[in-house]
């Protein structure tokens, strides 16, 4: 019997999981819930009906894990405790400072309803969380890394377009190859936040607006660009659906190390993601540790989980002996 998934938000994160569902055999979508009118969203899924977020309540018999896709600011601070209680639920928060406290919020609500919460999961936090981990454990004395890009980073292209006179923006993070080279080479680098990344921005202005004062208030707004070298360039909207229209990102997580009893070899780890796609990839990651929450509860264990605390062969549809025969 298939496991029964449910969406909760239909954006790019919801359609990358639905797209990701579709490539699983043991999975079936059953339902996309929505807080828009259920009229108005057109699932992509033969069969699959769109409901409004309310009707979720009278679910609970028909959906054996509900995948969270809305925004980590407001969002599933929110959502992810609500639901832990009738579901068994996974979602992507990525604000990293809260991750704790939104922890213990869904291991409490999950324990009540005896049901799993597995939390930020995706590519960061999420796969370069479990290399960085890796990585620590393997070489105790060493250094992390972590760069981002080049890819579109979608909180500070909506930051930018809520500047006055901004119709549309693409934010790209670029990581500086020098200081990546420099990590690889194992010199064990001080590398402040412009060292490590730059941005380049792509902007649809209005018509008429002062391209000058935008590209000022771009460049010192503080928590976003402020500490980084930014490139602002003006384009037409075409431009923009031409060539700025996907959302690929990608990065690298390296720990440079050393062993030996005089500390005389060094070596480095590194793991690497080149995505055409960033919500579709994120989507395929929480699909696979659905198939996880869903064994996981079926043996009795509930409460806050995270990709740390998840076996590998879990996430597999293949059983044991076929791992070991063929992947191990």
């Amino acid at each position: 019997m298939a496991i029964r998934i449910g969406i909760l938000g239909y954006g790019n994160l919801g359609r990358g999981v639905e797209s990701a569902i579709a490539q699983n055999d043991d999975m079936e979508l059953v339902g996309v819930f929505t807080r828009r009118s259920p009229e108005s969203v057109e699932i992509r899924t033969p069969g699959v009906t769109a409901y409004h977020v309310d009707d979720l309540a009278s679910k609970k018999d028909d959906i054996d894990v509900l995948i969270l896709c809305g925004g980590s600011a407001t969002d599933l601070p929110e959502q992810t405790p609500v639901f832990a209680k009738d579901f068994n639920v996974i979602d992507s928060f990525d604000t990293h400072a809260r991750i704790p406290e939104h922890f213990a919020n869904v291991d409490a609500a999950a324990k009540e309803g005896g049901h799993i919460g597995i939390i930020s999961c995706g590519w960061d936090p999420g796969m370069f969380s479990l290399n960085r981990l890796y990585a620590n454990c393997i070489l105790p004395e060493g250094s992390d890394y972590t760069f981002w890009g080049k890819g579109v980073s979608q909180g500070h292209s909506d930051a930018v377009r809520r500047i006055d006179g901004v119709v549309d923006c693409r934010q790209y993070t670029i990581p500086v190859d020098a200081a990546m080279d420099a990590v690889r080479s194992g010199s064990n680098p001080e590398l402040t936040t412009r060292e490590k990344h730059t941005r380049e921005c792509f902007v649809v202005a209005e018509e008429g607006a002062d391209l000058a004062r935008i590209e000022s208030e771009i460049k010192n707004m503080p928590n976003y660009f402020a500490d980084y070298d930014t490139t602002v360039h003006f384009i037409t909207m075409e431009e923009m659906k031409a060539n700025h229209s996907g959302l690929p990102h990608g990065g690298n997580v390296i720990r440079t190390g050393v062993t030996g009893l005089d500390k005389e070899h060094k070596h480095v780890i590194e793991y690497k993601l080149t995505l055409d796609s960033n919500p579709e990839f994120t989507g395929s990651v929480i699909v696979a540790y659905a198939r996880a929450a869903y064994r996981m509860n079926k043996e009795g264990m509930t409460g806050a989980k995270t990709v740390f605390d998840i076996a590998p062969a879990m996430l597999s549809p293949k059983s044991g002996e076929e791992l070991r025969a063929h992947l191990l």
